[in-house]
């Protein structure tokens, strides 16, 4: 947990993040991680480090055409960025949404820990799939 930034810089950063993912910016999304930065999707393994995000965040890109993290609620309580929202997104033609809480932890003005909470059977049913993408991108 970082106190060297203010929480206003912390949910611009979270607002950037946002803005990559909708731009499908994967360079971008995994660069705003400390090297050996964890996005952690909590109902599976974490991905550990920049290079894995990269793998990861770049391989969800397989077909997608388009995602918006609609930001519904975003505020820091103890120094952690808290984000709720709905993510959208067309994926082979077929459009899905799926509610989401993340969790950001910093160090600076990187991104040391992020943990997401969703429904995954609601989330690869709402992207048509029938086969986790989590074993397509490791």
């Amino acid at each position: 947990m970082s106190e060297s930034l203010t929480d206003e810089q912390k949910i611009a950063i979270g607002r950037e993040m946002a803005e990559a993912w909708r731009a499908l910016d994967w360079r971008k999304v995994a660069d705003m991680f400390t090297p050996d930065g964890v996005l952690h999707s909590m109902m599976v393994d974490p991905i550990v480090g920049r290079d894995a995000v990269f793998k990861r965040v770049s391989g969800l890109g397989d077909g997608l055409e388009s995602i918006t993290l609609n930001i519904r609620h975003m505020g820091v309580i103890d120094g952690v960025l808290y984000m709720e929202r709905s993510d959208e997104f067309v994926i082979r033609g077929k459009f899905g949404s799926a509610p989401v809480v993340g969790v950001l932890e910093f160090e600076g003005p990187l991104i040391k820990v992020w943990r997401e909470y969703y429904d995954r059977a609601h989330l690869l049913k709402a992207m048509g799939l029938v086969e986790d993408f989590d074993a397509k991108t490791r």
